[in-house]
C-alpha cells in the first residue's frame, strides 16, 4: 500500500510513496502526530536527481525490517530540498557544525518540537564504510529516546544553541577596493592553474567565483585572472563534465580535470554557466565559448521547458539503473554507427577500446584540431565538417536510449536564473528564440506562480504552493531587471519595484542589516535563517544587493542604494577572506565601487553601435536597449530617462556616470571613448 506521499507532487517525494516506511510529508498532521505520541521525528531530506539517496532508499528505505523499526519508533518525514530550501537550510548547517561536511541524503533526528539531537547523511543499511549500519542506529537511538531522555535532551539544547550562534552576523567594514584586492589573491591561491577550476576533486563550476575574477582583471589589468577563467571554461566544456552531444552541463566533475561527472543535469548549472561564457565572449571573442552558450540553451528549450515556458528542475544521472548509461558509449557502437569517420571521432573525443569510465567512454576532447587535421592531413575546416556530422549521427542514435528521469516541478528561484541565462545568451548571440524563452518564462511566473500579490516557490501538474523565499524574489528582481534592459517596456520595472518592495517589507533584518531566508509571514521552524554564501547558487543577500544597487540607479529612490550598501558591509570582512563562498557579494561590490555607468540606445537601427555595445564587456554597466519611441515616452518621468530624445532616422546612444551624461553619439568610435 502507498504511503502519504502519494498525495504529494514532488517528484522526489513520489519516488518514495511506494516505501514501506510511513512517510509523511512535511507538513501539520506530521508534526501534530509526533507530538501527540511523543514521538521523535526521522527527518530525511534529498532530491530526484540524487544518486546517493536512490542508494540509501534501494537499501534501507525498501527493506522491510528497517521500515518496521522505523515506523514503529519515530514519526517519518521525506523532505524534497529543492521545495523547502528552508528545512534543508536549518539541518544542513547542525550536520555541517556537528560532522565537519554535509550533503544529500540529510538524515536528522529530532525531537517532537523540531531540534535536532542527532545527524549524518548517508549510512549503509549495515555497518560499512566507517559509518553505523541505519538499522542499528534507528534502534539504538529509539533507545535512547525512551531510556535517556536527559541526555537526548541535552543534546538538542546543544546543536540548537550552537546553531543560533551561527545565525548572528554582525562584521561592519566599509566598502574599499582593498576588498576586492584580498578577495582575488584569495581566490586564485585555491585555483587550480593546471586543470582549471578551484581546489581537485570533486570539482564543482563556482560560475560566480568565475564571473568575480573577470571583473577583477578588468579593475586590475592583470591578465593573469581572465586567463585561468579562460583556462576553466574551455577545460569544462572540452571535457565530460559537458555534454559533447545535446549540450549543457552535468552537475560536477568527480576528478580533478573534469572528466568524469556526476551525471545528473541541474537546471540551475545550466542557467549560471551561460553568463559567465557570455562574458568571456565579450573580452575573448572565442567562438566556442558561443558555442556553449547556444547548445546549453538549445537543451533547456528542448528537453527541460515545459509547454507553458516554465523550465523543469533537473535530470536523473540514471537511467535503467545505471549512473551515466545515457550519455557513455562503446568503441565499437561509435565505429558501426559512424563508419569511416569514427577514426577521426575517436581520436579527437578520447574513444578507447578499453575507454575511460568502468569500460565505457565518455566523450572528452584533448587535442587541438591543427593535431587531428595534421594527423589525418585534412584541413580543419573539413575536420570541423566530418566532427558535426559525427556529432548529429551519435546524438540521433542516443536519442532512442532511455533517457533519464526529469523532475518536472518549475520553481520561481531557478526559472528566474534561467530567464537571466536566456537574456544573456540573447544579447551576445542576438537569437530571438533565447529572448521569447526569457519573456515566456516571466509569463510564467507572472500566471502560475503568483497569489494575491505574492510569489509561490514551485509549481507541478498544475498546483502551485508554498510561500517564495529570499532567492525567489531577489532572482525574480534581478531577472526583470535584465529583461527590462533588453527589452524595456514600463511593466517590468514596475513589476521589479514592487517585489523588491517586498523583499525590505518581509525579509529585511534590521538588527543585523541583511535579509533572512524567509519572510516575516512564513512558517515558523525552530530558528529563522540566513543564506549569505554564494555557493552552487548564489545568495538570495548577494544578489538582492546588486539588484537594489541597479534599481536605486534607475528609479533615484535613495531606500535601495542605502539597503544595498548595508548588505554588502555586513557580509564585506568575510567576503575578503573566505572569497570561494562570496563571488556574487564581490560582484555586487564590484558595481557598487566602479560606479555604474548608465548606457542608453535609443533606436536599434545601428546595428554596429548595438552589436558593439551587447558585445562589450563592461559589467558595471546599466545598458538599456529602447527600439521604440513609445517605451521612451513611457520611462520619461523616471532620472535614468529625462531629457533623451528619441530620434526615428538614426542610433542615439547617452553614456552617463556620477549624473553627468555625454551628448548624444551616433559613432562607435564616439561610444569607445566612454565605456
Amino acid at each position: 500500500m502507498p504511503n502519504n506521499l502519494i498525495k504529494e507532487s514532488s517528484p522526489y517525494l513520489l519516488q518514495h510513496a511506494e516505501n514501506p516506511v510511513q512517510w509523511y510529508a512535511w507538513g501539520e498532521e506530521a508534526l501534530a502526530k509526533a507530538k501527540q505520541e511523543n514521538k521523535p521525528i526521522f527527518l530525511s531530506v534529498g532530491y530526484s536527481a540524487c544518486h546517493w539517496c536512490h542508494v540509501m532508499a534501494h537499501e534501507s528505505f525498501e527493506n522491510e525490517e528497517i521500515a518496521k523499526a522505523m515506523n514503529d519508533n519515530f514519526v517519518n518525514i521525506k523532505v524534497d530540498r529543492e521545495e523547502r530550501p528552508d528545512i534543508d537550510d536549518i539541518y544542513q548547517k547542525v550536520c555541517q557544525l556537528n560532522t565537519g561536511s554535509g550533503g544529500w541524503p540529510l538524515s536528522v533526528f529530532l525531537t517532537p518540537d523540531q531540534r535536532p539531537f542527532y545527524v549524518g547523511t548517508y549510512f549503509p543499511p549495515l555497518d560499512n564504510y566507517g559509518r553505523p549500519g541505519f538499522g542499528s542506529l534507528v534502534l539504538q537511538l529509539a533507545q535512547a529516546w525512551k531510556e535517556k531522555p536527559g541526555n537526548v535532551e541535552q543534546a538538542a539544547e546543544n546543536f540548537v544553541n550552537t546553531l543560533q550562534k551561527t545565525e548572528s552576523i554582525a562584521l561592519d567594514s566599509k566598502l574599499e577596493r582593498s576588498i576586492l584586492d584580498e578577495a582575488a589573491v584569495n581566490l586564485l591561491s585555491i585555483a587550480d592553474m593546471t586543470n582549471g577550476g578551484f581546489g581537485q576533486a570533486p570539482k564543482f563550476p563556482n560560475a560566480s567565483n568565475l564571473s568575480f575574477m573577470l571583473r577583477y582583471s578588468k579593475l586590475s589589468g592583470i591578465a593573469k585572472f581572465q586567463d585561468f577563467v579562460f583556462k576553466t571554461l574551455s577545460k569544462m566544456a572540452n571535457g565530460g563534465l559537458y555534454d559533447q552531444l545535446g549540450g549543457g552541463f552535468h552537475r560536477y566533475s568527480t576528478d580533478s580535470r573534469w572528466l568524469v561527472p556526476h551525471f545528473e543535469k541541474m537546471l540551475y548549472d545550466n542557467a549560471l554557466l551561460p553568463p559567465v561564457y557570455a562574458e568571456a565572449y565579450q573580452i575573448s571573442k572565442d567562438p566556442r565559448y558561443l558555442e556553449v552558450i547556444r547548445d546549453t540553451l538549445r537543451y533547456v528549450l528542448g528537453q527541460m521547458t515545459s509547454p507553458e515556458g516554465g523550465f523543469y528542475s533537473a535530470e536523473d544521472a540514471d537511467s535503467e539503473g545505471e549512473e551515466g548509461k545515457f550519455y557513455v558509449w562503446k568503441k565499437k557502437e561509435v565505429q558501426e554507427i559512424l563508419g569511416k569517420d569514427s577514426d577521426i571521432f575517436c581520436l579527437y573525443y578520447d574513444v578507447t577500446d578499453g575507454g575511460n569510465f568502468e569500460g565505457h567512454t565518455i566523450l572528452y576532447n584533448s587535442m587541438n584540431l591543427s593535431s587531428i587535421a595534421f594527423h589525418f592531413g585534412k584541413p580543419e575546416s573539413e575536420i570541423i565538417s566530418i566532427l558535426k556530422q559525427s556529432r548529429e549521427k551519435l546524438y540521433a542514435a542516443r536519442a532512442k536510449r532511455v533517457r533519464p528521469g526529469r523532475d518536472d516541478k518549475i520553481m520561481t528561484s531557478w526559472n528566474s536564473l534561467m530567464i537571466t541565462s536566456f537574456v544573456k545568451g540573447y544579447r551576445v548571440s542576438g537569437d530571438e528564440d533565447f529572448l521569447h524563452a526569457a519573456k515566456n518564462g516571466i509569463k510564467f511566473i507572472e500566471e502560475k506562480l503568483t497569489k494575491n500579490g505574492e510569489l509561490l516557490h514551485t509549481h507541478k501538474d498544475g498546483q502551485s504552493k508554498l510561500k517564495a523565499y529570499l532567492d525567489d524574489y531577489a532572482y525574480f528582481v534581478n531577472a526583470l531587471l535584465d529583461y527590462f534592459e533588453v527589452a524595456p517596456s514600463k511593466k517590468y520595472l514596475d513589476l521589479a519595484t514592487y517585489y523588491a518592495n517586498y523583499l525590505l517589507d518581509h525579509f529585511w533584518d534590521e538588527d543585523h542589516k541583511n535579509f533572512f531566508f524567509t519572510a516575516d509571514n512564513h512558517e515558523k521552524l525552530i530558528i529563522r535563517t540566513k543564506n549569505i554564501y554564494d555557493l552552487s547558487l548564489p545568495s538570495g543577500n548577494s544578489v538582492a544587493a546588486g539588484v537594489m544597487l541597479r534599481l536605486y540607479h534607475l528609479t533615484q529612490e535613495k531606500k535601495y542604494l542605502d539597503v544595498s550598501i548595508k548588505v554588502m558591509e555586513s557580509l564585506a570582512v568575510m567576503a575578503a577572506e573566505n572569497p570561494f563562498g562570496f563571488g556574487q557579494l564581490l560582484n555586487s561590490v564590484y558595481a557598487y565601487l566602479q560606479k555604474p555607468v548608465e548606457i542608453t540606445i535609443l533606436n536599434t537601427m545601428n546595428s554596429d553601435v548595438k552589436n558593439y555595445l551587447l558585445k562589450k564587456f563592461i559589467p558595471e554597466a546599466i545598458l538599456v536597449m529602447i527600439s521604440r519611441k513609445e517605451d521612451l515616452e513611457d520611462l520619461q518621468g523616471l532620472q535614468f530617462f529625462a531629457g533623451k530624445e528619441y530620434d526615428g532616422t538614426k542610433t542615439k546612444v547617452y553614456v552617463c556616470r556620477d549624473f553627468t551624461c555625454s551628448l548624444p553619439l551616433e559613432t562607435v568610435p564616439d561610444i569607445e571613448k566612454l565605456v
